[in-house]
């Protein structure tokens, strides 16, 4: 057997019995039963996850995964693809926004090359998994071979590993890749069945006639290839991106590790979603970060069956709303286990309890 094909095999459902007790132990803080809300619900999902009542949350690493796409050429972003090199070295020097916001919560950010059409040498810092230089353009044929979707997968799912025999505690998702907005509402329309206008959205900010265009180019993509959304990896190859595999790779191999995955925003969850229709029980692992402002994005989460911890109008991408969504359910953990219980403190529990 293949990685991907042992990866997919070694999914199985999140431990309910540990969930429950984790919740019973919850229960017996000194607090009103759940008045800590979903504060709660992380504490018990992650402790159910990494398999244990007493979680070392310390190391917590967001993967930034790079590529670019031959779909700008159809003028679908207000950047030049010129752009994803620039931001990668941004990222290894500390400036981006991902990396201020990663700092703030105590989060490490790694860089990962899967596509970028640069060559960038050896250079400190930066993980180099290149499986092409950038994805060809999928208004014009398929954005890659059925190869080389299945090696990004598997690149992607090798780092998982990685992070497992490291003790990384908790994975979070970010990408970079100018006109990746465009591959992931293709690979939302093209699962769902929704209209091209109905989950495509403004990117890194185009105007109306170039979003009019955004939503010809993509239609054209996929009545030229004809994803079948039966076959998820058929439809990654077709019309998805690099990055988007890699970060698919990561969310399979986090499943199959029993690491935690924290999912950033559009493009992030584009990964997750080519994931989980490859295996639906990936969603017992993962934690999304928060709503975007990419219409997309809800039918996404909605199709997963995930709720996101966070909304606030967010766009950037990078990973930027996984470091903030880390913290929380950080939070939530270190309640479970640093939170004094009732007999520990010697407060009276309530009569109805």
């Amino acid at each position: 057997m293949s990685l991907l094909q042992d990866t997919l095999a070694a999914i199985c459902p999140v431990d309910a019995d540990l969930m429950a007790r984790a919740q019973a132990k919850l229960d017996n803080k000194t607090k009103p039963l759940g008045s800590l809300g979903r504060l709660e619900e992380f504490a018990r999902r992650f402790a159910a996850i990494s398999g244990t009542l007493a979680p070392d949350t310390s190391r917590k690493v967001i993967y930034t995964f790079a590529g670019d796409h031959g779909i700008v050429e159809e003028g679908v972003s207000a950047f030049l693809k010129e752009v994803t090199p620039q931001m990668v070295y941004n990222f290894l020097a500390g400036g981006a926004g991902v990396n201020v916001l990663a700092r703030h919560n105590g989060v490490e950010v790694r860089v990962v090359d899967m596509g970028v059409d640069h060559d960038f040498g050896v250079l400190p810092g930066l993980l180099g998994r290149k499986v092409a230089w950038g994805t060809r353009n999928f208004a014009k044929g398929p954005a890659m071979t059925r190869e080389e979707a299945t090696a990004a997968l598997e690149a992607g799912i090798g780092l998982a590993i990685d992070a497992k025999r490291e003790g990384i505690a908790m994975l979070g998702t970010g990408e970079m890749g100018i006109g990746n907005t465009t591959p992931s509402s293709a690979i939302i329309a093209a699962f769902s069945g929704k209209t091209v206008q109905e989950v495509t959205h403004r990117g890194t900010g185009i105007n109306d006639a170039a979003l009019a265009n955004k939503v010809r180019v993509i239609e054209q993509g996929l009545a030229l290839n004809r994803p079948d959304p039966g076959d998820p990896l058929d439809v990654l190859a077709k019309v998805g991106g690099l990055e988007i595999a890699g970060i698919a790779g990561l969310v399979l191999g986090g499943a199959a590790n029993r690491i935690p995955v924290v999912v950033d925003g559009f493009i992030s969850t584009a990964g997750a979603l080519v994931a989980y229709e490859l295996q639906p029980l990936v969603k017992e692992y993962l934690f999304a970060a928060h709503n975007s402002v990419e219409i997309g994005h809800a039918f996404m989460l909605e199709r997963i069956g995930l709720e996101p911890i966070l909304d606030l109008q967010l766009r950037l991408g990078e990973g930027t709303g996984a470091a903030l969504a880390m913290g929380l359910i950080e939070a939530g953990v270190k309640v479970m286990t640093e939170m004094a219980t009732f007999e520990q403190a010697g407060v009276s529990e309530g009569s109805s309890r």
